[in-house]
């Protein structure tokens, strides 16, 4: 009996694949194990497996086509096995029913056209025209945004590696993606010539959103974007027909302001907008004049009247203005006084894809995720002297922060309670232990993960974080190097920072914040005497985690730091 296959769920994020290759075609023998295709997911390009034998009778989709979790891709059979009625459940046209509602569909359609001439027509239904655009003839692809990482919600294009008119082959990189975590090449899977470019380098645009159009040379690809467009023209339309009106109640007063400007006198000297020694001027006007410095009375109104408004205030230029007379001078000058002479300035810059992402998540995590902290102080002094003794040996230089990964690894592995997520209906009890590192770039924060810490050597993890912190600076990082982490540490210490509380980094259960370690007065044995003190706080999400387990946890992670050769048993 013939068994469809459909497209599998490949990672958590996963809601379509790519078929990237068809490895087998129709009429091919098929064995359980063998590869299908290799479907592209939104985090790799992965390997589409066989479970079944027999002849691969049917494929659902052709390469470089999308198609969502659980959509049928191909059916697999006995060889000449008739396959009519299967491919016609599937498509949904075997269903007597439905043919019935689509005649009763049709019957109603057909009453509505008869009725609808007795009314008056309001509004023509204007997406319907772009809905009718012919596109069977074009031979050209629309290139959309792609999901390059499970968090990314749009995307900036860095720079265009190609222009207009260019020979695209399959394979060639078409530009740089600035994602929320990395800058990513934007490969193509088409060949034929780039026809359009729908956003300049700067631009951000977001996921699925038309960025280029690749086909034949001439191809009429215009007909390709009023099809795209006509797809959001419905929700379009209303916001519209808003803006139009708000436009429309706005007009009549524009004719008073241009009659006023017109009948005001042209004049080098600022005339005092004043009635009756009143000056006449918005609210707003005045705060704007009080907070910049500016004698508002050398401030010449446009508004209704003569009325100083905002954008005079933001249009004014002292420079520009000729003094009047002194008496005049002297009357104004009375009791005022002294301005002090500056000039604002800022500069505002777009919000990069890692800022974004960066305040949503946080933001989330901050307010869904009650936090609760712990600090506990460690003495350092065996740490150090070991870290000492370690380093003249090590093929690699070990930092305090791979002892304080290497530890809280240990750490996890005795409290596997603070190794979780939440996961709203349940809790995750993760069996691995990967770090995440929290790592400062010019743009932001960059968590690389380092994998199965718990069984990697200080030197290994001193390698790999030294890796991975290189990578993260140059925006190198791939996919697979910031995902999975199941615990993160972030580490100011290096900054002089004492102590501070970190917010949780979903989908973590807790993180902890490490500060520097400083010299301090200690009581040990009945004397003072100067010990180096270490400052740790973990943020708990108390969903997932009490007091009492992050308590415990950190005592393990205590002890392990105040006597270093336990970390290495």
């Amino acid at each position: 009996m013939a068994e469809i296959i459909r497209m599998p769920k490949m990672s958590d994020t996963m809601e379509e694949g790519v078929i990237a290759a068809w490895l087998k075609k129709v009429g091919d023998e098929v064995k359980p194990g063998d590869i299908l295709a290799e479907v592209e997911t939104d985090k790799a390009t992965m390997e589409l497996e066989s479970y079944d034998e027999g002849v691969l009778l049917h494929i659902g989709v052709q390469e470089k086509d999308a198609v969502p979790v659980n959509g049928v891709i191909a059916i697999i059979g006995e060889k000449g096995e008739n396959i009519t009625d299967l491919l016609k459940e599937i498509e949904g046209g075997g269903s007597p029913s439905s043919k019935k509602e689509d005649k009763k569909e049709e019957v109603s359609s057909e009453e509505t056209k008869e009725e609808a001439p007795k009314e008056k027509p309001e509004a023509a239904p204007k997406p319907a025209k772009t809905e009718d655009v012919d596109i069977s003839g074009i031979n050209a692809t629309v290139i959309t945004m792609p999901k390059m990482s499970d968090t990314m919600t749009e995307g900036t294009i860095s720079s265009w590696l190609k222009k207009v008119g260019d020979e695209i082959k399959s394979g060639d990189i078409l530009a740089e993606v600035e994602t929320d975590k990395a800058t990513m090449e934007l490969e193509s899977y088409e060949d034929g010539t780039l026809l359009y470019i729908g956003v300049e380098a700067g631009d951000s645009v977001e996921i699925d959103g038309v960025i280029a159009i690749i086909g034949e040379k001439g191809a009429d690809f215009e007909k390709l974007l009023q099809a795209q467009k006509s797809k959001n023209t419905a929700s379009e339309a209303p916001s519209k027909e808003v803006a139009s009106e708000e436009k429309t109640a706005e007009k009549p007063a524009e004719p008073k302001a241009k009659e006023s400007t017109k009948d005001a006198p042209v004049s080098e000297v600022a005339q005092p907008s004043s009635e009756n020694g009143r000056i006449k001027a918005s609210p707003l006007a005045k705060k704007m004049a009080s907070d910049k410095g500016i004698d508002i009375s050398l401030v010449k109104g446009s508004g209704e009247a003569g009325r100083i408004v905002m954008r005079d205030i933001e249009t004014f230029d002292p420079a520009s203005i000729k003094k009047p007379a002194a008496p005049a001078a002297a009357a104004t000058s009375q009791g005022a006084a002294p301005v002090a002479i500056g000039q604002e300035s800022f500069r505002e810059e777009k919000v990069s894809q890692m800022r974004k992402t960066i305040a949503k998540r946080l933001a989330e995590s901050k307010f869904t995720a009650p936090h609760f902290y712990l600090t506990m102080e460690i003495n350092m002094d065996k740490a150090i002297e070991a870290r000492k003794s370690m380093n003249e040996i090590s093929p690699v230089k070990i930092s305090f922060n791979d002892m304080v990964i290497k530890a809280a690894a240990a750490s996890l592995r005795q409290h596997p309670k603070v190794n979780t997520s939440w996961l709203g209906d349940k809790i995750r009890y993760n069996d691995h232990i990967h770090i995440g590192m929290a790592v400062a770039v010019e743009e932001g924060l960059l968590v690389p993960v380092i994998r199965f810490a718990d069984s990697k050597s200080l030197s290994q993890i001193s390698n790999e974080a030294k890796s991975l912190g290189g990578k993260a600076k140059n925006k190198e990082l791939q996919p697979k190097d910031w995902e999975g982490n199941t615990f993160t540490i972030s580490n100011l210490g290096m900054f002089g920072i004492d102590e501070f509380t970190a917010i949780v980094n979903p989908p973590d259960a807790c993180i902890m914040a490490i500060g520097g370690i400083k010299e301090t007065a200690i009581v040990k044995d009945g004397q003072i005497k100067i010990g180096n003190l270490m400052k740790v706080t973990l943020s708990c999400d108390h969903r997932v985690v009490d007091g009492a387990v992050g308590s415990a946890f950190l005592q393990t992670f205590k002890s392990l730091l105040e006597d270093p050769v336990r970390i290495l048993i």
